[in-house]
């Protein structure tokens, strides 16, 4: 995992910091008619046209990061004056807590993306609350008669829901719930000073409607597949009642493969929350990730892959090691 991480952050690092957004980084924080010359003034007092590896390694931790320089006196300065850098090297990177300065929103990295986490972490949980008992319970009754007239209905919605991106649902759910009915409000950005029913139900419906459907069709798939095993048909022909059959024998075994899917949503969620933020101004990581890629904001959007790398390795090794343990069949040697 961290040498995954390493080489991800690496390829991130790489493109984030080509020229092109190096210029644009440098044309934000001067005038729009600062001189070509001017501009590579900037660029070189302010350590990025330093060596490639050298950066990488400053920003790390691993290499003592170097202060900028004072074009009127030569003399070692602040990079940023709104984070406090230091004016002498030393060593301070991601592996000391520092990922940097915000140019985009005049603070550090690590006083707007945690908040912007915590924010998309109460709008993940309360998708997940709706999504997963819902999903597993059309999965479980859809895959318990496979077949039947509820099965079709329930997989009809299903893959309905799947098929529908977020932002079509979200813009549906908008015209009936806030413009027609008026029960909803149509922007969350007053969520981060207070969550309700009235300005937080629509993200949360928009991102679980799409997830529900997924995971309703893998647990289907999978109470389909154990419903037909020997150890089913031994328990009915022991006089077992359908119903007891289902919840004593079929549903944990049913359950193991729709476990590792539920942890696979986290990773999707991070994608899914950059398009429903945006869309109702929800001001959490998806948006300041956004925010971060629109204004050529460097070590915001190095620290948002990062945190993205992170959140992917971490949940698909609790999906691994939960499937170790809830599948029977599988031992550790």
């Amino acid at each position: 995992m961290a040498l995954t991480m390493l080489c991800l952050t690496l390829v991130v690092f790489f493109l984030i910091n080509l020229n092109p957004n190096l210029k644009k980084l440098a044309i934000s924080q001067t005038e729009m008619h600062t001189s070509a010359e001017q501009l590579e003034d900037w660029l070189v007092n302010h350590g990025y046209r330093q060596n490639f590896f050298a950066r990488y390694g400053q920003w790390l931790g691993l290499l003592p990061k170097q202060p900028a320089t004072d074009p009127a006196t030569g003399k070692p300065a602040q990079r940023f004056s709104f984070c406090n850098d230091p004016v002498v090297p030393q060593f301070s990177g991601v592996l000391q807590g520092d990922f940097g300065c915000s140019t985009k929103f005049k603070t550090t990295v690590a006083a707007k993306l945690f908040p912007a986490l915590g924010a998309t972490g109460l709008l993940m949980f309360w998708v997940l609350a709706v999504m997963v008992p819902i999903s597993l319970l059309i999965g479980i009754l859809a895959g318990m008669r496979e077949g039947s007239r509820t099965d079709r209905t329930l997989s009809v919605a299903s893959i309905a829901s799947t098929a529908t991106p977020e932002y079509v649902s979200g813009v549906i759910f908008t015209v009936i719930f806030a413009s027609w009915l008026g029960w909803l409000n149509g922007s969350a950005a007053s969520a981060s000073q207070g969550l309700t029913f009235y300005n937080f139900t629509l993200p949360v419906m928009t991102l679980a409607i799409y997830g529900t459907g997924y995971i309703a069709r893998m647990t289907r798939a999978s109470m389909v597949e154990v419903m037909t095993q020997q150890y089913i048909r031994t328990a009915r022909l022991k006089g077992l009642s359908f119903g007891s059959v289902v919840v004593k024998h079929a549903l944990r075994n049913a359950l193991i493969a729709p476990f590792t899917v539920i942890m696979l949503q986290f990773p999707w969620l991070l994608t899914g929350v950059v398009i429903v933020e945006v869309m109702f101004r929800y001001q959490g990581f998806g948006y300041t990730l956004v925010e971060a890629a629109g204004n050529n904001d460097i070590d915001l959007l190095l620290g948002c892959s990062l945190v993205s790398v992170f959140i992917v390795l971490i949940t698909q090794l609790i999906s691994d090691v939960g499937y170790a343990f809830l599948n029977p069949r599988i031992r550790v040697q």
